[in-house]
């Protein structure tokens, strides 16, 4: 049986107090997800290649599927436009926006626990 995201993410059929936290990091863990929403999160459209290039090594195939999960999750956009060769672009949903004040408190947060170490 292959793991589902979405189970755990479905607090309906979870009466587990944790579950809302539990969802936040399955939506947002991982390692290249907050990677991929720190190069997104200069506010103007990037195409694959240039947000693969700023989080190199990452491979084509894991970045796909970071981004497929991201959108799904209506964390960001992906704009394909009528153009040969093709052109899509991918940015933050007002959603994907709303992360910026975990996104700083994660940091910060990150950064006093390594000083104190």
């Amino acid at each position: 049986m292959s793991y589902s995201r979405r189970s755990t993410i479905n607090c309906e059929n979870n009466p587990n107090v944790d579950c809302t936290i539990e969802a936040s990091l399955s939506i947002l863990g991982g390692k290249w997800k907050l990677k991929i929403y720190k190069v997104l999160r200069a506010g103007h459209p990037l195409r694959f290649k240039d947000i693969k290039d700023r989080l190199d090594p990452i491979s084509d195939k894991t970045l796909t599927a970071q981004l497929r999960e991201m959108e799904e999750d209506s964390l960001i956009i992906r704009e394909v436009f009528p153009v040969v060769p093709p052109k899509v672009e991918y940015q933050l949903t007002d959603l994907g926006k709303s992360l910026e004040e975990i996104f700083l408190a994660l940091e910060k947060w990150g950064k006093t626990y390594i000083n104190q170490r």
